[in-house]
Protein backbone atom coordinates (compact mmCIF):
# COMPACT_ATOMS: atom_id res chain seq x y z
CA UNK A 1 0.00 0.00 0.00
CA UNK A 2 1.32 3.44 -0.91
CA UNK A 3 2.32 5.90 1.80
CA UNK A 4 0.53 9.17 1.07
CA UNK A 5 2.23 12.50 1.62
CA UNK A 6 -1.07 14.19 2.48
CA UNK A 7 -2.74 13.56 5.84
CA UNK A 8 -5.96 14.54 7.56
CA UNK A 9 -6.07 18.22 8.73
CA UNK A 10 -3.41 19.30 6.19
CA UNK A 11 -4.20 22.44 4.21
CA UNK A 12 -4.12 21.65 0.48
CA UNK A 13 -4.67 23.47 -2.81
CA UNK A 14 -6.44 21.92 -5.81
CA UNK A 15 -4.01 21.84 -8.76
CA UNK A 16 -6.24 20.49 -11.54
CA UNK A 17 -9.87 20.29 -12.58
CA UNK A 18 -12.97 22.40 -12.11
CA UNK A 19 -11.94 23.56 -8.61
CA UNK A 20 -8.34 24.48 -9.49
CA UNK A 21 -6.91 27.10 -7.12
CA UNK A 22 -9.25 26.47 -4.19
CA UNK A 23 -7.70 25.69 -0.82
CA UNK A 24 -9.12 23.79 2.12
CA UNK A 25 -8.44 21.44 4.98
CA UNK A 26 -8.38 17.69 4.35
CA UNK A 27 -11.31 16.09 6.16
CA UNK A 28 -10.68 12.48 5.14
CA UNK A 29 -8.19 10.38 3.17
CA UNK A 30 -9.79 7.48 1.29
CA UNK A 31 -6.79 5.16 0.98
CA UNK A 32 -8.49 2.42 -1.05
CA UNK A 33 -9.49 4.82 -3.85
CA UNK A 34 -6.46 7.20 -3.65
CA UNK A 35 -8.77 10.11 -2.90
CA UNK A 36 -9.11 12.94 -0.38
CA UNK A 37 -12.14 14.89 0.83
CA UNK A 38 -11.36 18.62 1.12
CA UNK A 39 -13.46 21.00 3.21
CA UNK A 40 -15.81 23.21 1.10
CA UNK A 41 -14.34 21.97 -2.22
CA UNK A 42 -16.12 19.81 -4.84
CA UNK A 43 -19.54 20.25 -3.25
CA UNK A 44 -22.38 18.08 -4.54
CA UNK A 45 -26.07 18.07 -3.66
CA UNK A 46 -27.69 14.89 -2.38
CA UNK A 47 -31.28 14.15 -1.42
CA UNK A 48 -31.61 12.40 1.95
CA UNK A 49 -34.51 10.87 3.80
CA UNK A 50 -35.39 11.95 7.30
CA UNK A 51 -33.75 9.80 9.98
CA UNK A 52 -34.55 10.32 13.64
CA UNK A 53 -34.12 13.99 14.51
CA UNK A 54 -32.56 14.89 11.14
CA UNK A 55 -34.98 16.38 8.63
CA UNK A 56 -35.04 15.13 5.07
CA UNK A 57 -34.32 17.23 2.01
CA UNK A 58 -31.38 18.37 -0.05
CA UNK A 59 -27.96 18.54 1.62
CA UNK A 60 -24.67 19.79 0.23
CA UNK A 61 -21.60 17.72 1.00
CA UNK A 62 -18.03 17.32 -0.19
CA UNK A 63 -17.20 14.69 -2.80
CA UNK A 64 -13.73 13.10 -2.94
CA UNK A 65 -10.97 14.39 -5.25
CA UNK A 66 -8.13 12.26 -6.59
CA UNK A 67 -5.03 12.73 -4.43
CA UNK A 68 -2.91 13.58 -7.49
CA UNK A 69 -5.02 16.71 -8.05
CA UNK A 70 -4.11 18.33 -4.72
CA UNK A 71 -0.85 19.65 -3.28
CA UNK A 72 0.15 20.63 0.23
CA UNK A 73 -0.19 24.40 0.74
CA UNK A 74 2.58 26.49 2.32
CA UNK A 75 0.67 29.23 4.14
CA UNK A 76 3.74 31.33 5.03
CA UNK A 77 4.94 31.63 1.41
CA UNK A 78 1.54 31.24 -0.27
CA UNK A 79 2.57 28.47 -2.65
CA UNK A 80 2.00 24.75 -3.19
CA UNK A 81 4.70 22.46 -1.80
CA UNK A 82 6.35 19.42 -3.27
CA UNK A 83 6.75 16.99 -0.40
CA UNK A 84 9.35 14.30 0.22
CA UNK A 85 10.29 11.89 2.98
CA UNK A 86 13.50 11.80 4.99
CA UNK A 87 14.73 10.06 8.10
CA UNK A 88 16.15 12.27 10.86
CA UNK A 89 19.16 11.41 13.02
CA UNK A 90 16.89 10.21 15.84
CA UNK A 91 15.25 7.70 13.45
CA UNK A 92 11.95 9.52 12.84
CA UNK A 93 10.58 9.53 9.28
CA UNK A 94 9.22 13.01 8.49
CA UNK A 95 7.82 14.97 5.56
CA UNK A 96 9.79 17.92 4.23
CA UNK A 97 9.42 20.70 1.64
CA UNK A 98 11.61 19.84 -1.33
CA UNK A 99 12.24 23.50 -2.23
CA UNK A 100 13.36 24.83 1.17
CA UNK A 101 14.19 21.60 3.01
CA UNK A 102 12.09 22.55 6.05
CA UNK A 103 10.48 19.73 8.02
CA UNK A 104 6.66 19.76 7.93
CA UNK A 105 5.83 17.30 10.73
Amino acid sequence: MAKFKIKRDDVVVVTAGKHKGKTGRVLRVVRDANRVVVERVNLVKRQVKAQGERAGGTVEKEAPLHISNVALWNQQEGRPMRVGWKVLEDGRKVRFDKKTGTVID
